[in-house]
C-alpha cells in the first residue's frame, strides 16, 4: 500500500473523538525508523517512542540510564518513518523530576530536534507544575500514572500498584488532576482492571492501558514484546502476535548452512 501525503494523521483531537464515539485506541512502541513505517503503514493509531529503548535498544536493565539526547536520536528516526501515527515521546528520567524549568527545556528540546508531535511524563501530583509548565509552551503531553517504570528502586518491585484503597484513591486523584492541568490522555500501567475502568469513567480524556484490562479507551504494547522478539519477557498482560524469535533463529540457521555449503550466492545471485 503507498502512502500519500492526504493520509489523514493522528491528532490529540482525533483521540479524544475516539474516545467519545467508543473506539478504542491502538498504541504500539517504535524506536527506529525501519520498525516505525510497518507500525505507521499498519494503521496504529498512536507510537510511543518509549524510554523502554533503554531495555530494548541498549540492554539496561532498567529505563532509568537512557538519556535526553538518546531519546531524541530515537524520537528522529521514527519521526522520519511515521506518515500517519500520533508520535509520542517519553521524557526521560531526571530530565523534568523536581524541576519544572528544566521540565521546560527538557520538552522543548525533545520537540524541537525529533519533530515529535507530544512527550510523555511519569506521575501524578508530584509533577503537576512540570506539566503545567510544558503545556503553556504548547507542547501537548500524555501522563502516565500505575506502575511508573522509572521510580523503580522507590517501589522495589514491578508488582502491581493500586491494589491497597489508599493507593487507588491517590491514583484517582491523579488522573483528575492531570486532566484538570490539562494532559490529553494518560497511561495506566499495571493496575487492577476494575480500578483502570473505573477512571477511564472518571475522566474525559482517553486511558490508554497496559496490564489495566479491557475496561479503558485503548492499550500499548512493547512492539518486540508481542512479536515475540524478546522471549524472556513473559508478563500476564502481554499476548504475543507472533514468535520472531523462532523465526529469526530459523532463518539466521538456513543462512549459516548455506553460507557454509557453497549454495550462497548461487549463479543468480551474482553479477
Amino acid at each position: 500500500m503507498s502512502v500519500h501525503s492526504n493520509v489523514k494523521k493522528v491528532t490529540t483531537h482525533t483521540l479524544h473523538e475516539m474516545k467519545n464515539a467508543g473506539q478504542k485506541i491502538s498504541m504500539l512502541t517504535a524506536y527506529d525508523f525501519s520498525m516505525a513505517r510497518i507500525v505507521d503503514e499498519a494503521g496504529i493509531d498512536v507510537i510511543l517512542v518509549g524510554d523502554s529503548a533503554s531495555n530494548v535498544m541498549a540492554g539496561h536493565e532498567t529505563t532509568l540510564p537512557i538519556t535526553l539526547d538518546q531519546m531524541i536520536y530515537h524520537a528522529s528516526s521514527v519521526v522520519r518513518a511515521v506518515q500517519r501515527s500520533l508520535v509520542v515521546v517519553d521524557m526521560p528520567f531526571g530530565s523534568y523530576q523536581g524541576n519544572s524549568k528544566e521540565a521546560l527545556s527538557s520538552a522543548i528540546k525533545i520537540m524541537k530536534e525529533s519533530g515529535g508531535h507530544a512527550v510523555k511524563l511519569e506521575g501524578g501530583q508530584e509533577i503537576i507544575e512540570s506539566i503545567g509548565r510544558i503545556l503553556t509552551a504548547g507542547i501537548p503531553v500524555m501522563g502516565h500514572l500505575g506502575l511508573t517504570p522509572q521510580s523503580i528502586y522507590k517501589f522495589g518491585t514491578y508488582v502491581v500498584r493500586a491494589k491497597e484503597d489508599e493507593e487507588a484513591q491517590r491514583l484517582i486523584e491523579d488522573a483528575k488532576a492531570l486532566e484538570a492541568v490539562g494532559c490529553f490522555a494518560i497511561v495506566l500501567e499495571k493496575i487492577p482492571a476494575q480500578l483502570a475502568a473505573q477512571v477511564a469513567k472518571m475522566v474525559s480524556i482517553p486511558i490508554i492501558g497496559i496490564g489495566a484490562g479491557n475496561g479503558v479507551d485503548g492499550q500499548v504494547l512493547v512492539v518486540h514484546d508481542m512479536l515475540g522478539i524478546n522471549n524472556e519477557f513473559n508478563p500476564r498482560f502481554l499476548r504475543k502476535y507472533n514468535n520472531l524469535h523462532e523465526q529469526m533463529m530459523n532463518s539466521f540457521h538456513a543462512y549459516i548452512k548455506d553460507v557454509q555449503s557453497g549454495d550462497f550466492p548461487n549463479e543468480s545471485e551474482q553479477y
